[in-house]
């Protein structure tokens, strides 16, 4: 318990104490009247400040001013009849700050829950001079700089690890068990734990850039983008408290005065009495606490599935997804393209490789990577001048003073040149030297593992639609979709049609769902927008996933997109629960209340009841396993 809860505590037990003592004490009129308020002030006096200032602030109609209202206005009822029974008053508020303090301590479990599982942020970097090893704060650390992880240790800072191996801890990003292996040349990402070796890593972004400044931005500036349903609690808030506020009133003048109108007697101290109890059923307290809390529940329990949601808005929409359409290359497939062929080169494999390799020595694509890659040599840069790229298409460039064209059938076409196609299933590139076609390279891509599971379980999950956007060409695009089970494909398109195709999907939805678009966020940026909800493939820490997506899924697994609509789902699912059951009570117990059927005490019990009863349903959001 925090020291706030444990004084609440305190009062709590402070004031049925004096309330057990005071009903044994033997006092009467004003010194009891003095003592009972004594006792209203310990528990009440924060409500009624809060109150108070809502008045100054212009804020009257909050739950504060109505459980100030039907408590004072219990003492002066108890007052003006010269009952003496001033319990009932007391015993209110008692009761609320109970509940309050039971929502408290929920509220701030959940909370330290996800901050656990959260817990990724790096309190210091290591940084070795003179052969000893120096703690410095993270942000203080240059780009370029060396620092030391040891076994046990968070790695401050995105980098590239230039000695040592270690396997890596990644659950708190990625919601992955298995540890990551690394060893020099890999890249790697701040907020993972060192589990085992010493690691020096050469920095590559300030903290205020890495993987780990991103994320915990992104988890704690989730709540500011409201969902529907939660802006509708708020408008209703803003209405239905004034409203309940005005229906007392009218209890408690206007229904005695019906009752003088027709010569019967207008029982003031009754219909006054149900107006106060009117007011404390009335408290929107469950609406007010479990909506909000459900949807942080369900946004920090995806974070500990490593799968990050930017705002309640989008964990709503993602409930409605019914058409999920998915880039191919680094989506679908790993990403990683080898060089399996080259065919119809009159220069022989090696050269024609060479040719390729230093005309895309600029490109930073998997495509340019893999042909560097089957090169095998270093590129030497200075032999290569007048790099031209032409998206969707391929590069041109000047090698050793010819003139290389390396790309798609659609480049050889925009150059005039006649080319040969190649009957294996893969992207070829065409290459043409000085105007002559050269032959053509066959670079393969490899499916995820779990790609096809991951179609499968979407349909599960009531996706009707399931689209592949490629740039590919059309063999390779049908030979992949046909593996997968994917329902449509439309390949062979230019960066900007994947838009285009986009919003003839979205034209086109005959269903009330939503779209998704699943991309790398790198070269999808501009679809990612466009749809009702953009997922990136994070790319283990890539800038462009984390922001241009609503949705960011942190280990590349497309089986995460299934888990992410179900988790949101459930969320959704709880939050109209609570809704339907808090207003239904309410508005029974308040009915009940009017008509004389119910008095201050149920009014109590069934508020506080209520709003545990919601905060138990909301916190679990929490719990997805088994989902």
């Amino acid at each position: 318990m925090t020291k706030k809860q444990k004084k609440m505590l305190l009062r709590i037990l402070i004031t049925a104490v004096m309330l057990a003592v005071l009903h044994l004490l033997p006092i009467t009129g004003v010194p009891q009247l003095i003592a009972y308020l004594a006792a209203y002030l310990v528990i009440g006096y924060d409500i009624l400040r809060k109150a108070g200032r809502g008045i100054l602030n212009g804020r009257a109609f909050d739950e504060n001013f109505l459980m100030a209202l039907a408590t004072l206005g219990a003492f002066f009822l108890a007052v003006w009849t010269r009952s003496g029974d001033y319990v009932e008053g007391i015993a209110v508020m008692l009761f609320y700050q109970i509940g309050e303090l039971f929502q408290s301590y929920a509220v701030g479990k959940s909370r330290r829950n996800i901050t656990a599982l959260m817990d990724i942020r790096p309190d210091y970097a290591n940084i070795e001079t003179d052969g000893e090893l120096h703690q410095v704060a993270p942000d203080e650390v240059a780009v370029g700089s060396i620092i030391v992880v040891q076994p046990g240790e968070k790695v401050p800072l995105d980098g590239v690890v230039v000695e040592g191996t270690a396997s890596l801890n990644t659950s708190a990003l990625t919601g992955e068990s298995l540890p990551r292996d690394v060893r020099a040349g890999d890249e790697i990402i701040s907020g993972c734990i060192d589990l085992s070796g010493v690691l020096k890593i050469r920095t590559t972004k300030a903290f205020g850039e890495s993987t780990v400044s991103k994320i915990l931005d992104l988890v704690e500036n989730a709540s500011s983008r409201k969902s529907r349903s939660e802006a509708f609690i708020s408008r209703f808030a803003k209405v239905y408290t004034p409203v309940v506020c005005i229906a007392a009133l009218a209890l408690a003048v206007l229904m005695p005065l019906g009752r003088m109108a027709f010569g019967a007697s207008p029982d003031w101290a009754d219909w006054v009495y149900r107006a106060l109890s009117f007011l404390v059923v009335s408290c929107p307290c469950a609406l007010v606490i479990s909506i909000p809390l459900s949807f942080f529940a369900g946004i920090g329990c995806a974070s500990k599935e490593g799968i990050l949601i930017k705002g309640s808005n989008y964990l709503e929409a993602l409930s409605e997804a019914k058409i999920v359409v998915f880039d191919k290359t680094g989506t679908l497939t790993q990403g990683v393209f080898e060089v399996t062929g080259v065919h119809h080169s009159p220069y022989g494999e090696q050269q024609l490789l060479e040719y390729a390799a230093l005309a895309e020595c600029a490109s930073s694509h998997p495509i340019s990577k893999s042909l560097q890659a089957a090169y095998g040599s270093e590129i030497d840069r200075s032999r290569v001048t007048d790099i031209e790229e032409l998206s969707g298409h391929g590069v041109t460039a000047t090698v050793d003073g010819h003139r290389i064209a390396a790309g798609n059938g659609k480049l050889m076409a925009k150059l005039g040149i006649s080319y040969q196609d190649c009957h294996c299933v893969g992207t070829i590139i065409h290459m043409a030297i000085d105007g002559q076609y050269a032959g053509h390279i066959v670079i393969s891509d490899v499916v995820k593992p779990h790609a096809k599971q991951a179609i499968e379980q979407l349909r599960r999950a009531g996706v009707q639609k399931t689209v592949m956007l490629t740039g590919d060409s059309k063999r390779v695009a049908d030979s992949v979709a046909a593996e997968l089970g994917v329902d449509e494909v439309r390949s062979e398109l230019l960066p900007g049609d994947k838009v285009a195709q986009t919003e003839a999907l979205l034209a086109a939805n005959s269903t009330k769902g939503k779209l998704a678009f699943v991309g790398d966020g790198i070269n999808d940026a501009p679809v990612l927008t466009r749809a009702d909800i953009g997922i990136a493939m994070g790319a283990m820490g890539s800038d462009a996933a984390i922001e241009a997506a609503d949705v960011v899924l942190m280990d590349d697994d497309p089986m995460k997109i299934a888990k992410a609509i179900k988790i949101s789902r459930k969320c959704i699912r709880i939050v109209h629960e609570n809704i339907v059951f808090s207003l239904g009570v309410k508005l029974l117990c308040l009915l009940l209340v009017a008509l004389g059927f119910a008095n201050m005490w149920m009014g109590i019990f069934a508020d506080v009841g209520v709003m545990v009863l919601a905060v138990l349903n909301a916190i679990r959001a929490l719990f997805v396993k088994k989902l």
